[in-house]
């Protein structure tokens, strides 16, 4: 069976995010290649690629960050920059993407998502110390809400991000490799958090290496290999004919690639465990992108 595509039917016109023939090229390399991709709200959707693929670019596309040089992303309607001003799109970055020696706290962090309903001052209200209350209660960090961020655990660091996205009540959450370097402990908080908000009719979008966990994450997936190359059931999505296109394997390999990952991300998290202590990695402005 060749990997398919979900045609654009009736459904695209109920997407929250819709992607119509996006193409994204920087200097001479092109990272997207007319790509289409409708997602509708109150569901978990998988987004499937190498290194390299482009769920990064497509991610910061659908954000309004990087502008196509062919093709148009539409947000509930809207164009994406007004719509992230808005507060309509959460997102959580990359470790590699945030300074994590910034003397910032996890109650600051989380606070972020209420900056657009601040105003200028920024001045915090009861019901934004509110809002940033549950949403650390809801991701299990309470007791390190004054702890500086560098200070906490891989897993607990991408947990922070994700309460920033709740404490914003996003109704898109994008999450870029949300599960690299975490523990089983925040992957299962992470998988839970994102099953509930989709449940409350939220929009969620993940990239994620982990194939072992998609069956139990999301609900339909994406394989993207600067194209779409499918966009379905995640049982279908990962049948090895499938992934082998998105991964540039051989059917045979394919299994022994998911095995492989699984493994390198056990040893992952037991380096982070250890490399989380000394705070080291790069800094975050993702608070603003959200």
């Amino acid at each position: 069976m060749s990997a398919t595509t979900r045609p654009a039917t009736a459904s695209a016109r109920h997407a929250v995010i819709q992607v119509d023939d996006v193409v994204v090229r920087y200097g001479e390399v092109l990272a997207l290649d007319g790509v289409s991709l409708s997602v509708g709200p109150g569901k978990v959707t998988g987004l499937i690629g190498m290194n390299g693929s482009g769920k990064s670019t497509l991610f910061k596309t659908i954000m309004g960050i990087v502008r196509p040089d062919r093709g148009s992303v539409r947000i509930d309607g809207a164009d994406p920059v007004p719509a992230r001003r808005r507060g309509l799109l959460g997102y959580v970055p990359q470790s590699e993407d945030v300074d994590w020696a910034f003397p910032v706290s996890v109650r600051d962090v989380v606070m972020m998502g209420r900056y657009g309903r601040q105003g200028l001052t920024r001045r915090a209200r009861p019901a934004d110390h509110a809002a940033v209350a549950e949403a650390l209660d809801r991701v299990e960090l309470s007791p390190y809400a004054d702890r500086q961020i560098g200070q906490l655990s891989g897993g607990q660091r991408k947990r922070a991000f994700v309460a920033r996205g709740i404490a914003q009540d996003a109704r898109i959450l994008l999450l870029d490799e949300p599960f690299a370097g975490v523990d089983k402990r925040s992957e299962a908080t992470i998988v839970r958090l994102l099953k509930e908000l989709a449940d409350d009719g939220r929009t969620v979008l993940v990239s994620t290496h982990d194939l072992h966990a998609l069956p139990h994450l999301a609900d339909e997936a994406v394989l993207l290999l600067h194209r779409i190359l499918f966009h379905g059931d995640v049982s279908e999505a990962l049948r090895p004919d499938n992934l082998a296109r998105a991964f540039g394997l051989d059917d045979a390999d394919v299994l022994g690639h998911a095995n492989s990952g699984r493994a390198n991300s056990g040893r992952a998290n037991s380096g982070r465990a250890n490399s989380g202590r000394a705070g080291s990695g790069r800094a975050s402005s993702g608070g603003g992108a959200a």
